[in-house]
């Protein structure tokens, strides 16, 4: 059986609430459902977790390299700040996609770059709560061949 980790960053746990028009209306229980029933249905086992600290991320990255076939990351506005998490990415070995809900690339000129994408194996952007569904099957698709 394929495990992988879900990651979501920063201000995640306010979606829903948060800038609906740029983030859509589903919460993150609803995309978390969606990923379970996923998740169920491709038969792989998913650990999520959220969080807002750089750290807790950080260290959820490196305990993945015990147990996980990948992870698939949305690390919010991590994505453009942090090296910490870039390093940590580089560090771990396993195929790690970046999503995000909007297309980062049509926004404010701050959050066009991202740290991580480069050691990535791919990122999914601007397709809302349907960019963790293709960026599951994406990361399960690349791990299996």
């Amino acid at each position: 059986m394929l495990n992988v980790l879900v990651l979501h960053g920063p201000n995640l746990n306010l979606l829903g609430t948060r800038e609906p028009d740029v983030y859509g209306n589903d919460t993150l229980a609803d995309i978390d459902s969606q990923l379970t029933a996923l998740a169920e249905e491709l038969k792989i086992t998913i650990r999520i977790k959220q969080s807002n600290s750089e750290e807790v991320l950080i260290e959820s990255l490196h305990s993945s390299r015990e147990w996980a076939n990948g992870v698939l990351f949305n690390p919010g506005a991590f994505t453009h700040t942090s090296v910490a998490l870039r390093d940590a990415i580089a560090a771990i070995d396993i195929p790690v996609v970046e999503v995000h809900l909007s297309n980062i690339h049509a926004r404010e000129s701050f959050r066009r770059e991202s740290l991580l994408a480069p050691v990535c194996l791919g990122s999914i952007s601007g397709f809302g709560s349907q960019s963790y569904m293709l960026g599951l099957r994406s990361l399960i698709k690349y791990v299996v061949h």
